[in-house]
């Protein structure tokens, strides 16, 4: 109902947004850029954020730059298993048989990762998201991992994504050898009160929608009380879609915006 009403196509706050509509706040442009210079360098990277800010939609997008011939992405969220099952996974990922023994596997993984950037010239990414819950045996084999001719050589991308705590994790002195071998490091600071604006109305745009189904402060309040989280923006404004509609306002005004924010905090 509150799509006829509202004159859009479909819900321009749902998690599924196409990649071409993806909003071009100042984090999304950072992740996307120190992604595009870990393609060239290799190495490790990492990427934090709060829950809800949009650092595996920006993840998807790089991935969806990249040319197949080229670049090969490997993603795994989870990030609990033992370093013999990563092992696994990697292997089966790398189209090689899955060993009995961890060293054969950590081997076999290094000649592949090796012969695909030298033989055929691809960069491979693995990604690990959640990286906050990896135990200390995972982390110290990533570093052993990277270790190519005498730790002279980089053979793939490993990009590690996960909540801030991730940065104390690495504090840790049995982790500072890990820590010197990240190339890229990158912390979300969420979008501001312009950015929040700018967000919410390429929704709209996005979706064949007018502008001026929302005032300037129900905009206002959606930043107040969202703080920059694209996801929580994504929750109020569909609420206060729903809302808006079934109360007949051709305009959300920032008392829907209440009522919607309410709404979640009750639900």
């Amino acid at each position: 109902m509150y799509k006829h009403f509202y004159g859009i196509t479909f819900n321009p706050f749902d998690k599924s947004a196409p990649v071409k509509d993806a909003f071009q706040s100042r984090d999304h442009l950072e992740v996307q850029n120190r992604l595009a210079f870990l393609k060239n360098t290799r190495g490790i990277g990492l990427v934090t954020a709060p829950p809800g800010m949009g650092k595996t939609f920006a993840l998807r997008c790089f991935a969806e730059s990249l040319n197949p011939n080229l670049c090969q992405m490997f993603y795994t969220c989870l990030s609990t298993i033992s370093v013999t099952e990563f092992y696994r996974q990697l292997c089966t990922q790398l189209g090689l048989d899955i060993g009995t023994r961890k060293s054969i596997m950590f081997n076999s993984i290094q000649e592949r990762l090796r012969y695909l950037l030298k033989e055929k010239h691809r960069t491979i990414f693995v990604v690990v998201d959640e990286c906050q819950y990896l135990g200390t045996d995972i982390l110290r084999d990533f570093k052993l991992l990277m270790n190519q001719d005498y730790d002279s050589l980089d053979c793939f991308a490993l990009v590690m994504i996960g909540l801030p705590h991730m940065n104390a994790v690495l504090e840790k002195p049995v982790h500072e050898a890990l820590k010197q071998r990240i190339v890229v490091h990158y912390n979300y600071s969420g979008l501001s009160a312009d950015e929040t604006a700018e967000y919410i109305y390429s929704r709209i745009d996005a979706a064949g929608g007018s502008r001026t189904i929302i005032d300037d402060a129900a905009i206002r309040a959606v930043s107040g009380y969202c703080q920059g989280t694209p996801r929580m923006i994504n929750s109020v404004m569909s609420n206060a879609l729903i809302l808006g509609a079934q109360l007949k306002k051709q305009c959300i005004d920032s008392e829907t915006i209440l009522a919607a924010s309410n709404s979640i905090t009750l639900g």
